[in-house]
C-alpha cells in the first residue's frame, strides 16, 4: 500500500470502524472513568464558556492521526467542531497549526489529552519514518515496518508508517509467510535444504494464498543454497549481515535469481541505513519505526478571546 509522504493513506485500509470506535471509547474511559468526569474542568471552567483551541506543532515533522480528531471529539461533546489546516501525510513546520477546535472550553480541555496522545504518538512514527526514507533517497531500497508494535495499535502504527512515506510489511501472522530460524530449528542441519523446499511448496499451495513467501537466512552459504533451490521464495530476509555480505548477496541474486527481492534487517539505525541501502537491497526492515519513535511535540493553544453564551 505505497503512498507518497505528502498523501494520506486510507485509514479504512488499516483499521475497521468498529475497532476504532472501541479504541476511542476505551481511551476516553480510562481518562474520565466510568462516570465520565473531568473534575478539574468542572471546578474551574464555567459550563457556558466557549473557546477556540489550536493544535500546533512545536517541531517540524509529519502529521499522522489528524483523521481521528473529529471522531475523538464526538465522544466528548457533539457540539465540538474541528477545522483542519493540515491532513495526515503532510509535512508540518515548527509553529504551524494542524487545525482548530471550536466549542465549550470544558469539553475541549477534557478531550485535549486523548487527542494529543494520538497525534504525538502517530506523528512521531510518521516523522521518524520520513527521516529514514530521506536517508535512502536515490537508492532502490524501500523502508518497511515490522510487527514490533504496541498491542492493539498495529493498524494505526502501520497507517502512520505510510503517512511518513514508508511501506508495510505483513500485517500479522495471517497474511504472509516468513520462515525464520526458529521455525526450522527442529530440523537436523543436513535436512534443512529439503525442509525449506517443502515449506515453500506447502506455503505456495495454501488457501487463501499468502501475500508473499519470505525466508530468513543469516549467512551467504544458506543464501546461495536458497537461490539455487526450486521452488525458491519470492523474498529472502538477510538477517544481521555486514554491508560486504549484503553487497555479495545482491551480486549473487542478480546472477542467479534476479526476480527475488532482498530484505535487510538487524543493526539498522539512522547512522547505518544509508550504507545498507547502497548495497543494493530492495527492502530494509526497521523495527525502531514503531518501538522507538519519539513523540512529535504538539500542543493545544487556547485562544485568549473566549466568550460566554
Amino acid at each position: 500500500m505505497p503512498h507518497a509522504a505528502d498523501a494520506s493513506p486510507r485509514l479504512q485500509d488499516y483499521v475497521s470502524p468498529q475497532w476504532l470506535e472501541t479504541l476511542i471509547t476505551q481511551a476516553r474511559l480510562e481518562d474520565m472513568g466510568p462516570q465520565g468526569v473531568d473534575i478539574t474542568s468542572e471546578l474551574f471552567v464555567p459550563a457556558s464558556l466557549q473557546a477556540s483551541a489550536t493544535l500546533r506543532s512545536r517541531k517540524a515533522g509529519i502529521v499522522a492521526g489528524a483523521v481521528l480528531i473529529p471522531q475523538i471529539l464526538s465522544k466528548y461533546d457533539a457540539s465540538l467542531q474541528y477545522t483542519p489546516s493540515l491532513h495526515d501525510g503532510q509535512r508540518i513546520d515548527a509553529g504551524q497549526a494542524i487545525g482548530v477546535i471550536h466549542g465549550p472550553l470544558r469539553s475541549i480541555l477534557s478531550a485535549e489529552r486523548v487527542v494529543l496522545n494520538f497525534l504525538t504518538h502517530l506523528g512521531g512514527i510518521a516523522t521518524l519514518t520520513a527521516q529514514y526514507v530521506a536517508a535512502v533517497a536515490g537508492t532502490r531500497a524501500g523502508i518497511y515496518d515490522t510487527r514490533k508494535t504496541i498491542p492493539g495499535l498495529r493498524g494505526l502504527h502501520k497507517y502512520a508508517i505510510v503517512c511518513g512515506g514508508g511501506k508495510n510489511h505483513r500485517m500479522g501472522l495471517y497474511d504472509a509467510v516468513l520462515v525464520k530460524d526458529n521455525h526450522i530449528a527442529h530440523h537436523p542441519h543436513e535436512q534443512l535444504g529439503d525442509a525449506l523446499k517443502q515449506a515453500i511448496r506447502t506455503a505456495s499451495e495454501h488457501k487463501p494464498s499468502p501475500s508473499f513467501i519470505e525466508v530468513e537466512v543469516d549467512n551467504l552459504v544458506q543464501f546461495e543454497s536458497l537461490l539455487r533451490s526450486q521452488p525458491r521464495p519470492g523474498m529472502i530476509l538477510l538477517d544481521n549481515m555486514t554491508n560486504d555480505q549484503l553487497t555479495q548477496a545482491v551480486k549473487l541474486r542478480d546472477e542467479l535469481a534476479p526476480k527475488v527481492e532482498l530484505e535487510a534487517s538487524g543493526g539498522v539505525n539512522l547512522q547505518t541505513v544509508t550504507a545498507i541501502a547502497q548495497t543494493g537491497v530492495d527492502r530494509i526492515a526497521v523495527g525502531a519505526l514503531t518501538h522507538s519513535a519519539p513523540a512529535l511535540d504538539i500542543g493545544l493553544d487556547i485562544a485568549p478571546s473566549t466568550s460566554q453564551n
